[in-house]
């Protein structure tokens, strides 16, 4: 049976989190919006996450199986919606790090969940994760048979894996020191560097995930891991994703999480979930545009005789920004309940189908949703002291990462569509 009611359990979480959200993420702004650099503005937020360990909303995104708070995934959804619809920014640090400690949820040992995975319960410190998949040459087409593919490469040596390679957009990867994440799984493609990949073999095959620590980093010379650069971002200013390079850097082989030919399919395990992390998280950036213009619209005449909810065509856009809301949440709601499902008819590809609808659904919808908010309440809008304006940037943000609709959750879904036991509404029913 389709039940959308929260348990008295998850609505004890969304009061917590709203408060939360309320009380300490929404001081995050005042923090970091007057300093001139990503970096700059991403470490001036170290005291909102210091507040969410704290808090237990890192424990709180590990399994309860694995001595976490985390006992379903729509708990995630909507904790991420709560965020979303009050700071994005110092938002996708906290979950940022959830990301970064799926895969060795996925995939860990009981000797790694105990080693690596066992600090991040304590609710206390300033412990990131990163989940380093992302390359400046790009990696929508990572898998492609024939294709350059991964450029980071990884071969053993003796009792180390050695690892070459570049990698960007990964959130939290640099540290709050530049230093390194506290746990990094970072993806790699099985040989040496400057060697080709075998343009005749199965990409899929060469792909291992590898955990590097901070004591990892300081092992190894300066030389064999450097911080290049931290990109300028016009949405999620307050977040950190730089531009790193692996040199001749060693990591211990008991640091292997996901040995070749095994890699790729915790990588896209990984990813269908994030996906429907990102359809909740338009489902935030919505919202908050939705309150905002319903509370100008029903404050503010613009010099008329009548409030101007009472005006047809304002109350038409509201009406458009509030279904884009509520279907964005059903969708990711579904999405996050066939991930989680035990019914053991349900494929993989099925249960990936729902979450990719819902990032592609959601995060197209959110930079409509805002700007018809914007609509509403007109030129003032635009102004720095009205919340669109960052609303908006966060809001284009959401079609791009997290893999590209365009380049890549689309295909996802067209390769999904091709295969020929494709039953199209198998995940409906």
């Amino acid at each position: 049976m389709v039940n959308f009611t929260l348990s008295p359990q998850q609505k004890a979480l969304r009061a917590n989190v709203q408060a939360f959200a309320q009380q300490v993420l929404s001081t995050a702004p005042g923090l970091y919006s007057h300093l001139p650099t990503q970096r700059e503005r991403f470490q001036a937020t170290l005291p909102i996450y210091q507040a969410a360990v704290k808090a237990g909303l890192i424990k709180g995104q590990i399994p309860a199986a694995l001595g976490g708070n985390a006992n379903s995934l729509i708990d995630a959804a909507i904790v991420v919606e709560e965020f979303y619809a009050v700071e994005p920014g110092a938002a996708i640090t906290i979950l940022g790090t959830g990301l970064g400690l799926t895969p060795l949820i996925i995939a860990g040992s009981k000797q790694q969940h105990e080693k690596f995975l066992t600090p991040f319960l304590e609710q206390s410190g300033q412990r990131l994760a990163s989940f380093m998949h992302s390359e400046p040459t790009g990696t929508a087409n990572w898998l492609e048979k024939g294709a350059p593919g991964l450029q980071t490469t990884a071969y053993r040596e003796g009792d180390d894996w050695v690892i070459d390679g570049e990698k960007l957009w990964t959130t939290n990867s640099g540290g709050w020191d530049q230093r390194g994440a506290d746990v990094q799984c970072v993806v790699c493609r099985q040989g040496r560097p400057n060697t080709a990949q075998d343009p005749s073999s199965n990409p899929a095959d060469h792909i291992l995930i590898l955990i590097v620590t901070r004591e990892d980093i300081s092992n190894n010379p300066d030389s064999a891991y450097r911080i290049e650069s931290e990109p300028e971002l016009a949405g999620h200013r307050s977040t950190s994703g730089p531009h790193t390079r692996f040199s001749g850097f060693r990591v211990p082989a008991a640091n292997l999480l996901s040995k070749p030919g095994q890699g790729a399919q915790i990588v896209e395990q990984t990813f269908g979930t994030s996906a429907a992390i990102v359809g909740a998280m338009g489902v935030g950036i919505m919202r908050a545009a939705f309150e905002a213009a319903l509370k100008f619209s029903k404050e503010d005449s613009r010099g008329g005789t009548v409030k101007i909810i009472e005006r047809q065509g304002v109350g038409e856009r509201l009406i458009d920004i509030k279904l884009r809301v509520d279907a964005a949440r059903a969708m990711t709601w579904r999405a996050f309940g066939l991930i989680e499902s035990k019914e053991e008819d349900l494929t993989w590809e099925q249960r990936l189908e729902a979450a990719l609808e819902a990032k592609v659904w959601s995060s197209d919808a959110a930079p409509k949703a805002v700007i018809e908010a914007m609509s509403v309440v007109g030129v003032q809008s635009y102004t720095k002291d009205k919340v669109f304006s960052r609303l908006l940037e966060d809001a284009v943000c959401m079609p791009l990462f997290d893999g590209g609709n365009v380049g890549v959750r689309r295909r996802q879904l067209e390769k999904i569509f091709q295969r020929d036991d494709y039953q199209p509404w198998a995940a409906s029913f």
